[in-house]
């Protein structure tokens, strides 16, 4: 699992039926040194499969590969990235 936050949101002609209800957000993979605030954000966006609302500036738990499809099981969606839950906060011990 890692940690992203939102940016955006993607928008679809159309989509797969068994994704209803849900909606696609563009993250930003966070690091380390991102979270701890040494460094800013650059990694490459990805999209994520969100169920639960996760709006933009939101941070976000994702799973991605096989994992994305798992919640979903005996019934797996076609998904490279979910989101597994939207972050509150996030406290990193000091070093």
């Amino acid at each position: 699992m890692r940690i992203g936050t939102v940016i955006g949101t993607v928008t679809l002609s159309e989509r797969h039926p068994s994704l209803m209800g849900g909606s696609y957000r563009l993250v930003v993979p966070l690091s380390l040194d991102n979270l701890t605030g040494k460094a800013d954000a650059t990694a490459e966006e990805l999209v994520v499969y969100d169920e639960l609302g996760a709006g933009a500036g939101t941070t976000i738990a994702f799973s991605e590969g096989v994992e994305a499809a798992q919640p979903f099981f005996p019934n797996y969606k076609p998904l490279d990235a979910y989101n597994a839950a939207i972050l509150d906060r996030i406290d990193i011990p000091k070093q």
